[in-house]
C-alpha cells in the first residue's frame, strides 16, 4: 500500500507543476464542454432520460445472473462461444489458449478499457504476437510507450506537435506534419496490419441479451476493420455492460455519444451477434465473448457503492473533476482514472492497495452533477473512505491526528489555550513541509473571536 500511495503522491506532484500539460487540458477540455453543450439539445427533458437510463441499468445488474445467461444462450444458438472469465488471469489463459490454437501471429485491437485492465498488449508480446492499437489515439498512445490518458479520448494530453514528434520518433514521418497528413500517415500503415490480422479483439459498450448480441461504438470505423477481415473475432467485456433490450439503445446511445464527445450519435454502432454465417459475405469464422468480472462482484455485492456499476464509460466526470484537470490521467497510475475510477478501483483491485485514491478528491460534487446515469460519485468516494477506516487501512498517525482534532474541537477551553504565535509554530512544524510546501501557511490571530467576544461583552 505504501509503494502505491507514494508513487501516487509523486506523480501528481509532477503533473500538478506542469503548466504545459494543463493548457493541453484545459484547452481540449473547453472544446468538449463546447460540444457537449451543443449535445445536449436534442434531448427534450435530459434529467428525465438519465432518470430512466438509470433505473434500466439498476433492473439489469438486480437480474444480472439471469440476463447473462439469456445472452449467453441466444448468441450460443447463432455460433458463438461465451467465456466466463472471473479474474483477469482466467481471461489471459483463453486468449492464449486461442492465439495458440490458430496459431496467430497478428493481433488487431480497437479501443477497449477492459483490454487495458488486463494488460493484454503487454501480455501478447511476450507470446511474441503483433499487437497493433487502431484507435488513433490509441494508436499514437502505443507508439509513444503510454497507456491511455483518458477514457474516452486516450491521447487528450497531447498536442498536434506532439503527435508529429512521436510519428517523426517511431515512423520516421518528416516532422512538422499536419494533423490531416498525420492521420493519413496512420490510416495508410493501418491497413496492411487489418490484412494480415489473424485475430481482431474488441470491447463492448454494451451487452444486449434479449437478442444475444454486443454491441460496439466508434468514431473511425476501425473495430468494424479488425472484426471483418480476421478470421477471430473476440470480445472482451465486464459483466456490467448488460442493458436489458435491444430497444433500450434509443436512449443509451444519445446519452453516451452526447456525454462522451457531444456527438448526437457515435458515427458506426455495430452490433455482433455470432461469426459469419453461411448466407453472409464477410465477418469472422469465429466469435469468443469473454465475460469479464475481475473484481466486478466485489462491487455489486456493496449495496451502497453498486450503483458505481451503472457508469456507461462516458468520461464526463473526468471531464468535470478537478482533481483530474490538474494531474491527468496518467497520476492515477491505474486503468481507469478520475471520480468513477477512484470510486470502483479499490474495489477492482483491493481496497488495501487503492483506498488512497477515494482520497484524491475535493468532494465538490460537479462529478456527480455531469454524470448522465446520475451515480452519486463524490457520495460514494466517502463511503470508500469510510470503509477503508473500517477495515484499518488508515495509518496510525492519520487515527491519531483525527482523534485530537475531535478531542480539540468539542472543547473550548482547548481551543482557546495557547497564543497565536504558539498555533503558528505547532502548525508549522506538524504541516510545513506538507501543506507548506506548496501553499501558505494558516495563520492564526493572537485572539480566537471567542476571546475577543468575552472581552467585548464582559461574559
Amino acid at each position: 500500500m505504501a509503494r502505491t500511495v507514494q508513487a501516487f503522491h509523486e506523480a501528481a506532484r509532477r503533473a500538478g507543476f506542469d503548466h504545459e500539460l494543463h493548457r493541453k487540458l484545459n484547452y481540449n477540455i473547453q472544446q468538449y464542454d463546447k460540444k457537449v453543450r451543443e449535445g445536449k439539445k436534442q434531448f427534450a427533458d435530459l434529467t428525465l432520460a438519465s432518470q430512466r437510463a438509470k433505473n434500466l441499468k439498476w433492473k439489469a445488474l438486480e437480474q444480472l445472473d439471469k440476463l447473462l445467461l439469456e445472452f449467453e444462450s441466444n448468441i450460443v444458438r447463432r455460433g458463438a462461444r461465451v467465456v466466463w472469465a472471473e479474474t483477469a488471469k482466467d481471461a489471459l489463459q483463453e486468449i492464449a489458449a486461442v492465439v495458440k490454437r490458430v496459431r496467430a501471429r497478428s493481433v488487431v485491437k480497437s479501443k477497449s478499457m477492459t483490454t487495458e485492465e488486463l494488460h493484454l498488449n503487454e501480455f501478447l508480446e511476450r507470446m511474441q504476437v503483433e499487437v497493433v492499437e487502431t484507435d488513433l489515439g490509441e494508436y499514437i498512445q502505443q507508439l509513444d510507450g503510454e497507456p491511455p490518458f483518458h477514457i474516452v479520448t486516450p491521447a487528450m494530453h497531447k498536442s498536434k506537435e506532439d503527435v508529429a514528434r512521436v510519428f517523426h520518433d517511431k515512423l520516421g514521418t518528416p516532422q512538422h506534419l499536419t494533423p490531416q497528413e498525420l492521420t493519413y500517415e496512420a490510416r495508410m500503415r493501418l491497413r496492411e496490419k487489418y490484412l494480415k490480422a489473424d485475430i481482431g479483439i474488441t470491447g463492448a459498450n454494451f451487452i444486449l441479451p434479449d437478442i444475444g448480441g454486443v454491441l460496439v461504438l466508434e468514431n473511425e470505423g476501425n473495430a468494424r476493420l479488425c472484426v471483418t477481415f480476421a478470421k477471430v473475432h473476440i470480445v472482451i467485456a465486464g459483466i456490467e455492460k448488460v442493458i436489458p433490450s435491444v430497444h433500450d439503445l434509443a436512449l443509451f446511445l444519445p446519452l453516451l455519444s452526447t456525454f462522451g464527445t457531444g456527438q448526437k450519435v457515435t458515427v458506426y454502432n455495430t452490433l455482433y451477434t455470432g461469426p459469419r454465417q453461411e448466407y453472409e459475405t464477410d465477418g469472422p469464422e469465429e466469435l469468443i465473448v469473454i465475460l469479464l468480472d475481475n473484481g466486478r462482484t466485489n462491487l455489486l455485492a456493496q449495496a451502497r457503492q453498486r450503483e458505481a456499476l451503472y457508469c456507461i464509460r462516458c468520461g464526463a466526470c473526468l471531464n468535470a473533476c478537478p482533481v483530474y484537470k490538474n494531474i491527468g490521467g496518467h497520476a492515477y497510475q491505474t486503468t481507469y482514472s478520475g471520480p468513477i475510477g477512484k470510486v470502483i478501483t479499490p474495489h477492482l483491485r483491493g481496497m488495501e492497495s487503492y483506498s488512497h485514491l477515494s482520497q484524491a478528491s475535493s468532494l465538490c460534487g460537479n462529478c456527480t452533477e455531469v454524470c448522465p446515469m446520475k451515480i452519486n460519485l463524490h457520495h460514494l468516494l466517502v463511503v470508500n473512505r469510510q470503509q477503508a477506516v473500517e477495515k484499518g487501512f488508515d495509518s496510525f498517525t492519520e487515527r491519531l491526528s483525527w482523534k485530537i482534532w475531535k478531542r480539540v474541537m468539542l472543547s473550548r477551553r482547548l481551543m482557546n489555550m495557547g497564543s497565536g504565535s504558539l498555533k503558528n509554530a505547532g502548525i508549522r512544524l506538524l504541516f510545513g513541509k506538507s501543506w507548506g510546501s506548496y501553499r501558505s501557511m494558516i495563520q492564526f490571530p493572537s485572539k480566537s473571536f471567542n476571546e475577543l467576544w468575552r472581552e467585548k461583552q464582559g461574559e
